[in-house]
């Protein structure tokens, strides 16, 4: 019995080194050093910071890219979604303070430009997703 088992284990650890050998290796997401997402507009001298951990990744994976939308569909949706998230913000006995951490100064008759929006917007795309909430 013993050396049934010593053979299975050693007939496991071929075929895990050969496969090693033969395939890339694949780079986890606890190795890629994940960098916040700055968003900001120097005209405005407007900046948000997120550091949420995958945001990034997101971004360049599963966000619909740059153009996808139009800079007036951005702005509504985040005239919409950032009291939400406010309110969220000003609640933390009802929301997860770890969730909702800083509130977000964003006027509605501002022109923050394309690239604000489209960073805020999928931001809340991400944050519904990642903590499986709804921003209604």
């Amino acid at each position: 019995m013993k050396t049934k088992l010593y053979y299975i284990f050693l007939g496991l650890a071929i075929i895990l080194f050969i496969s090693n050998c033969n395939t890339p290796k694949k780079i986890s997401n606890s190795e890629i050093k994940e960098e916040p997402v700055v968003i900001k507009n120097d005209s405005l001298e407007y900046e948000i910071i997120i550091l949420d951990i995958g945001f990034n990744q997101y971004l360049n994976t599963i966000a619909q890219p740059v153009g996808y939308y139009t800079q007036a569909y951005l702005e509504n949706r985040n005239r919409f979604l950032v009291p939400i998230w406010n309110s969220r913000v000003s609640d933390p006995t009802r929301f997860n303070p770890n969730i909702y951490q800083n509130i977000i100064d964003y006027n509605a008759n501002i022109n923050y430009g394309y690239d604000v929006n489209y960073k805020l917007f999928n931001y809340f795309q991400f944050a519904q997703r990642k903590y499986r909430m709804t921003l209604r």
